[in-house]
């Protein structure tokens, strides 16, 4: 196949196909591959027949019969992936992830298991019903048919969002924000394209013009992208039970009665708890933002701090009279969110950013706070400002230049007034935009507060503004109780510009003064910080001196395109955290195969800080909260067990919608609690059962022979929720029989190195990929990708060149099948001999990587290093060098192990070759995993051929030696490699003296652990050996393979006879390197030649030096 490249090129044009003939050939075996399968039915996996002896499914459970027996007797694997959701069409990194499972199915298969991998979509949540909005928008502004757009028509408008209308249980007015951003909300929104309209984007992923309003309707998203998901899956060869798809939300009536049935048991559980609770907000959506319905922000909390309120006693000599005719009578008060409340007895002024604007906002009580628009913002949906929630007033806006040498009262500070003073680091997107100093814990404060007093009038203010001294809080024994001044002398940290060491400052100050100070002002003198800081906290807020507030940790924008909030309001919320269920969830974690421990790492850092997460939403499509109504269970909530809905999705429904009765015929509305209590749970069937009891039994049998789910492979990315949520769930609502055996996560895939983007074009669909380059390739390229946590890499050169080795592979199959008859046959010779073995080996080698799901290293094993092996077997045995011939057995032996070692990889390509060539009737998707010839690997065999492997590489490096200059001077030797030249190989049994001695001496200093430097040198010295130069660094050289390898290093003798190996590779000796004449001979063998013909040609210097496995060479020419 000819194809150009071009590594600066955009993505899915680095590789330019010139000529596609070995791609069309590949391509040309998938459907018929595709239709055998569909054919036979070879992915639809059902639960065994039940034991003899049983009549019926009743009969099974209530005669007390062994599910863990049946699934003993018949093993099965059940392994699933993260349902899409279905706002597009799957790309490449979604194809990395379920290649996975993928790949796993195809080897657990050949293994002999039944093998269920299904797949749904998921449709519950926001996203959707956003673009759904979004696009009635666009219609509005541009017709139904777009015709109305143009550039300059889309630039001029600027006009300001329309809210999303919204069944909300809260109020109308949280719909309002003073965010400015709302009239862009399509550029937000479609970052990741680089496109500003939702038509836009659907045209990009293919959606026709004419069928663009269709998607006005959210329910059309459903019936449109399945399919096509369906239809991509399939073309990549994916092995789906296709019957047990199905879609989220109400639009199936059998899920969302699975969903119900597992909400009502959570909410009787206790686990799901209504209350007020911080949570992030979209105020446009009027509800609560859940990681699934963010643009950006996934996985972004609720950060809370501690409001301290400092009373403006004072204004400072810039505050204009506009801002205090404003103000009127009104108190107005500072506002600055702290981490640490227990330090505000040691206030000495208060910091503001000179170039941030403030605002002065109604509060309460006649009040007024002074802070940044965005802290207000955050605060009107906390119930901190009087009126509605979301209600922003705002009465003057003041800089903080202006702000400079105003008087405020800190509160619980031993200096009743202090000023306000500038800090450069101040930002307007954390806190309020107001900060409290206090330089003796805090190495930002103090840094900051002897820049001030150094450079007074560069700062603009009046050196007695900064006059207070820190005053100590709190004391630790390590930094006394003075921390910040300690480490920013520790850390020479001499300006408040130098963010790095004062991160690293802050971070040590912070960390001892909580687990290790001490308190040293105020109530609770004495006592430890962590144990003061609530009380103190609580004490101010008491006193009206401060207030709770909260905001997100970070920005997060919403589906729709808003700048989210933290809102305190009523929700209904799983109670995640609660230390009972967290340590199920950390023993259902601990039971659980990870496979890397970064992975479980990751977990467990999750489980240790998850909290009260919000179970839904009132704005989007999903279920209904069974208990009330006008809520929606959100989309992180409804997709924590579906693996177990896979297990009987079949028997329920035809189609995915649930619209036609499965072959149970039974009806979504007979699907009630008690009835999943009894397949799923531990309930009993009650006696007026909508379900015939023989008919739920059978249910209950197919989820309890496919339960538990075997692995589950996720993007890294949904550890902090989606997978810790799974867990959570489980362990709340299944025995630990059923909780999931295994977990993996991959990282993200990247596209020839980079990021893939669809603004950039380094984008590819998984359509595209198999288009372009072919099923078998493209499935071949992302199991190169690599396997650990880390971002892994789809390369399009490896896809290219994976065509080319693949159709290479077809057309030497085929043609040994054509020659089959020529082929050698009869007796195994050394040879044939060492190519099985290396087969063997090799088959184990991917067998154990297969089962650790390393499929990268499966692949070399079973393809590139498979096909080297042949290689090297084809070489050593071709006529021309000496050999006799591949042996017909292991020829067609190498194609039908190397056609199923890649089987899970190229399903395609071994169907072709498992039919063709080998002419096997049943399909590849029965064939079993190849057996080895032999009980045990021969190593002494597979180390002799490694050995012989290189032989000729190392001649040729030491024939290209001798011509080159030895120090200073010029080569003396005659050797001419060009010329008709012979060769002798002196081969040694053993090694010399002072090596054996040497050996043995480290033997003695070694204790199984380590080798004793000083006895050994003792030993070395007592022996007269150390007098040898060569020794010491001999003996080191044993010592470090000692440690490395443990007793086994001492053992260097040769698992095979070396000079036999040498002698049966003359012929290919000579061949490959040109020799008129090779001798192998032994050492001893030469000197007794030597010692008979002194001046026959024998190099004593060369005798003497050979060792086993190093053997000496000697050239010359055959004039010489």
């Amino acid at each position: 196949m000819a194809a150009t490249v071009n590594h600066d090129a955009k993505a899915g044009s680095v590789v330019v196909m010139e000529k596609t003939d070995k791609r069309d050939y590949l391509i040309a075996l998938e459907s018929s591959a595709q239709d055998s399968w569909k054919e036979t039915k070879s992915f639809e996996t059902n639960p065994p027949p039940l034991p003899e002896g049983i009549k019926s499914y009743q009969d099974f459970f209530e005669s007390g019969q062994s599910i863990e027996e049946l699934q003993k007797k018949y093993p099965k694997w059940f392994g699933t992936f993260p349902y899409a959701y279905m706002n597009g069409s799957l790309h490449l990194g979604h194809a990395f992830t379920i290649s996975k499972i993928e790949f796993a199915a195809g080897f657990e298969r050949m293994r002999g298991k039944n093998v269920l991998f299904p797949v749904g979509y998921h449709a519950t949540g926001m996203p959707i019903k956003a673009a759904s909005d979004k696009l009635i928008r666009e219609m509005e502004m541009f017709g139904e048919d777009f015709s109305g757009y143009s550039e300059e028509a889309a630039d001029e408008d600027e006009k300001p969002v329309i809210p999303v209308p919204t069944t909300t249980a809260l109020p109308a007015k949280s719909l309002e924000s003073t965010d400015p951003s709302k009239g862009k909300k399509g550029k937000l929104n479609a970052k990741s394209t680089g496109l500003t309209y939702q038509f836009q984007i659907l045209e990009l992923i293919g959606v026709p013009r004419e069928e663009l309003k269709k998607f006005a309707d959210p329910y059309y998203w459903l019936n449109y992208f399945p399919p096509i998901a369906k239809e991509d899956l399939s073309g990549i060869g994916a092995r789906v039970d296709w019957r047990r798809q199905f879609l989220t939300t109400d639009a199936n009536p059998y899920y969302d009665s699975f969903v119900r049935w597992q909400m009502n048991k959570l909410y009787q559980q206790g686990k799901v708890k209504f209350g007020k609770r911080y949570t992030i907000y979209s105020p446009k959506d009027g509800q609560p933002c859940m990681d699934h319905d963010r643009q950006s922000g996934e996985a972004v909390n609720p950060q809370e701090y501690t409001a301290v309120k400092m009373e403006v006693t004072e204004w400072g000599p810039e505050v204009s009279s506009e801002v205090k005719q404003a103000v009127g009578g009104k108190k107005v008060w500072m506002v600055a969110a702290t981490l640490r409340p227990e330090t505000m007895y040691g206030q000495t002024n208060c910091f503001v950013g000179p170039n941030l604007k403030y605002g002065l906002f109604e509060s309460a009580h006649n009040e007024l706070f002074l802070i940044t628009e965005r802290a207000a913002r955050n605060m009107a949906y906390q119930g901190t400002f009087e009126g509605e929630s979301g209600r922003v007033v705002k009465v003057a806006d003041v800089t903080g230049s202006e702000l400079l040498g105003t008087k405020v009262a800190p509160p619980f500070g031993l200096v009743k007034e202090v000023y306000v003073l500038p800090m450069e680091g101040v930002l307007a997107t954390k806190g309020t935009g107001v900060v409290t100093s206090v330089p003796s814990d805090s190495p930002d404060d103090y840094r900051t507060l002897m820049d001030l007093r150094k450079k007074a009038e560069m700062y603009k203010i009046k050196p007695e503004w900064a006059a207070v001294d820190p005053i100590p809080v709190l004391k630790t024994p390590k930094y006394g109780d003075m921390a910040a001044e300690f480490l920013c002398q520790e850390l020479k940290i001499n300006s408040q510009r130098d963010k790095e060491k004062l991160a690293e400052a802050k971070d040590l100050t912070y960390k001892e003064g909580f687990y290790n100070g001490v308190m040293v002002v105020g109530d609770f003198k004495g006592e430890p910080v962590a144990e003061a800081k609530p009380k103190v906290r609580q004490q101010m807020i008491e006193a009206g001196l401060a207030t709770p507030y909260a905001e997100p940790e970070s920005e997060v924008i919403s589906r729709s395109a808003d700048v989210c909030v933290v809102a305190l309001v009523d929700q209904w919320y799983l109670d995640y955290g609660e230390d009972s269920w967290k340590a199920s969830a950390f023993k259902l974690l601990e039971q659980m195969n990870t496979y890397q421990t970064e992975t479980r790492n990751g977990f467990e850092a999750v489980l240790n800080w998850l909290n009260k997460w919000a179970c839904a939403r009132s704005y989007g499509l999903g279920s209904k909260l069974p208990w009330d109504p006008v809520w929606l269970v959100e989309s992180l909530s409804d997709s924590t067990i579906y693996m177990s809905y896979y297990t009987i999705a079949n028997l329920l429904h035809e189609d995915m919608f649930g619209k036609n009765p499965g072959p149970l015929g039974i009806k979504p509305e007979q699907m009630t609690d008690e009835v999943w209590e009894y397949v799923l749970g531990s309930g009993s069937l009650p006696e007026n059962s909508p379900v015939e009891a023989e008919k739920a039994a059978q249910l209950k049998y197919h989820f309890s022979y496919f339960y538990p789910l075997d692995i589950r492979s996720s993007g890294k990315d949904l550890i902090p929720n989606h997978l810790t949520f799974w867990i959570y769930i489980h362990a709340a609502l299944f025995p630990e029989k059923h909780w999931p055996r295994a977990v993996r996560t991959n990282g993200h895939l990247m596209l020839n190195g980079k990021k893939m983007s669809k603004s950039t074009g380094n984008f590819l669909t998984m359509k595209e990929a198999t288009k372009k380059y072919g099923a078998d390739a493209a499935r071949l390229t992302l199991a190169d990708a690599g396997d650990d946590i880390t971002d892994a890499n789809f390369e399009e050169t490896v896809a290219n060149a994976a065509i080319l080795r693949l159709h290479t592979a077809c057309l030497w199959a085929e043609e040994m099948k054509s020659i089959e008859s020529t082929l050698r046959t009869g007796e195994l010779n050394d040879f044939d001999r060492g190519f099985q073995t290396e087969m063997d080996a090799l088959i184990q080698e991917a067998y154990n990587a297969f089962d650790a799901m390393e499929f990268k290293s499966a692949l070399k094993a079973g393809l590139y290093d498979f096909e080297n092996a042949r290689n090297w077997y084809r070489l050593i045995s071709d006529p021309s060098n000496g050999g006799q011939g591949m042996h017909k057995d292991l020829v067609f032996e190498w194609i039908r192990n190397n056609t199923l070692l890649i089987t899970p990889f190229t399903p395609h390509y071994s169907e072709h070759i498992w039919k063709n060539v080998l002419g096997e009737t049943t399909n590849i998707q029965q064939a079993k995993y190849p057996e080895i010839s032999s009980e045990k690997i021969d190593q002494g065999r597979l180390k002799q051929n490694e050995y012989m492997k290189q032989v000729v590489d190392k001649l040729r490096s030491l024939e290209s030696q001798l011509g080159k200059k030895k120090g200073k001077g010029k080569s003396t030797t005659t050797y001419d490699s060009t010329k008709s030249k012979q060769t002798r190989i002196y081969v040694s049994s053993k090694f010399p003296e002072w090596q054996e001695k040497s050996i043995d001496l480290v033997k003695q200093s070694y204790n199984g652990k380590n080798v004793d430097d000083s006895i050994l040198k003792s030993k070395l010295q007592e022996s007269g050996l150390l007098k040898d130069k060569r020794v010491m660094p001999f003996a080191q050289q044993i010592k470090k393979q000692v440690l490395a390898e443990g007793e086994s290093a001492f053992n260097r003798t040769l698992p095979f006879n070396e000079l036999e190996t040498l002698k049966i590779l003359i012929p290919y000796i000579k061949s490959s390197a040109k020799f008129t004449n090779v001798d192998v001979i032994s050492t001893e063998e030469a000197l007794d030649l030597l010692s008979k013909n002194p001046d026959g040609n024998y190099d004593k210097i060369k005798i003497e030096n050979s060792q086993p496995g190093y053997p000496e060479v000697q050239f010359w020419n055959d004039e010489e």
